[in-house]
């Protein structure tokens, strides 16, 4: 019977011949944990009496870098004596989001079996690596024996065809894909992505969509592993000879195929509170904002930039709107300011803070007022997201993101472009 990439990297790392449904305790190539997640790592790390690490680790701190308050410094004091007992890598203020740094890094191969303290370390899928977010406790057993017990999950399919239309970028792809399968359609799946869009799509596109199948619930997503993620890998020094090609088998058995044919796919907005309620920008009305944010481990990347950079430039934010971006990492933000992408957003108004997560959990950054409209091309709107349960957000591109900005309402991109 053939294998699943699920069912192949849980074989792999187990030592036993797995298929879905099954359990097994599997070795854990790579862990790691970010400062909402860290203290508690910390601690339990410390409860097992550990004198050493079982397993490789990092921690980044990305989600109120520069620190806010006195509370979060202590916690960062907390990680930076860790990270110096164990000898344990640390990303510290302003190198970025942990979704970003990490890949960059190399420490992410495709097969990797791969576990962080934050529940969009999904997002490694685009680089044919098995990654799933777990609780602090539990990356802490992992850290103290090298592995972890998992269940194998089904796998459903999803094949993206068409035409990719005018000012329809990865993450309408993905909010349209959400919203059809619904917030807990693929709760536990694994979902494998495939097609001629996925197989054209930018490294940039691929992690967009991988970050946010945790939004429909599941434990993990996978990209292809092509020319495309070798010349990805290539360009950030990794050797061609670590990386192996990994596919699911011709007869692998899935749970559901599903097809999407986005020919005719629109810009999505995603309506607050919830992710999986996206609508077409033409047909939701004018809808006032007061902030737009572009950045988080979903749309933080260069690509990201450059299209909000092809709306911006030569335009002004509107008046009594906030355009707050945030940079993936510090590369990006590098490349960024090299290419002139950020005269750009500066000309037009924007405020660019650190590299990381930005205002996305609501920390830092950027926390809107009560009653404020705010577009954001994060991966969440729950109710209090960005740190205020009375404000409401709506997600997009972050084409959309920018032309809302310009506009002073969630607009239509491509009137823009």
């Amino acid at each position: 019977m053939g294998k699943t990439i699920a069912e192949k990297i849980l074989s792999n790392h187990s030592g036993v011949d797995l298929a879905a449904g099954d359990f097994a305790v599997c070795k854990v190539d790579f862990a790691f944990g970010q400062d909402g997640t860290s203290s508690i790592i910390i601690d339990r790390v410390k409860e097992l009496g550990l004198k050493e690490l079982k397993t490789r680790f990092c921690m980044v701190i990305d989600h109120s870098a520069p620190s806010p308050s006195e509370g979060v410094s202590r916690v960062h004091k907390k990680m930076r004596t860790f990270a110096k007992e164990f000898q344990a890598p640390l990303f510290d203020i302003g190198c970025g989001v942990c979704h970003q740094v990490i890949p960059e890094s190399g420490e992410v191969l495709p097969g990797s079996l791969v576990l962080g303290a934050d529940s969009h370390t999904c997002t490694y899928g685009a680089l044919g690596a098995f990654s799933t977010g777990v609780g602090s406790t539990d990356l802490a057993i992992a850290l103290a024996t090298g592995k972890n017990w998992f269940k194998v999950p089904q796998t459903i399919k999803i094949v993206v065809k068409g035409k990719m239309p005018k000012g329809v970028y990865a993450k309408d792809i993905a909010l349209y894909i959400i919203t059809k399968i619904k917030s807990d359609g693929a709760t536990y799946k694994a979902l494998e992505f495939a097609g001629p869009v996925i197989d054209n799509m930018d490294m940039d596109g691929r992690f967009t969509i991988s970050n946010m199948v945790v939004e429909m619930g599941a434990k993990a997503g996978f990209m292809p592993v092509d020319n495309k993620t070798f010349k990805w890998f290539a360009a950030r020094g990794v050797s061609p000879l670590r990386i192996k090609a990994l596919s699911a088998d011709k007869d692998a058995k899935y749970e559901d195929t599903l097809e999407f044919d986005i020919s005719n796919l629109k810009p999505q907005v995603s309506f607050p509170h919830s992710v999986d309620s996206a609508k077409p920008v033409g047909e939701i009305g004018k809808i006032t904002i007061n902030e737009a944010f572009l950045g988080t481990c979903t749309n933080g990347r260069l690509q990201d930039l450059k299209i909000a950079a092809k709306i911006l430039k030569n335009r002004k934010v509107a008046p009594g709107v906030r355009l707050i971006i945030a940079p993936s990492s510090r590369p990006v933000f590098l490349e960024a300011l090299k290419s002139g992408l950020v005269n750009i957003f500066i000309q037009a108004g924007a405020v660019i803070v650190a590299p990381g997560c930005g205002p996305c959990v609501g920390t830092h950054n950027g926390i809107p007022a009560d009653g404020e409209v705010v577009v954001s091309s994060a991966n969440r709107n729950f109710k209090g997201r960005m740190g205020n349960p009375n404000a409401f957000i709506y997600l997009a591109s972050p084409a959309t993101v920018a032309a809302s900005a310009i506009k002073g309402y969630i607009a239509d991109p491509r009137e823009l472009l």
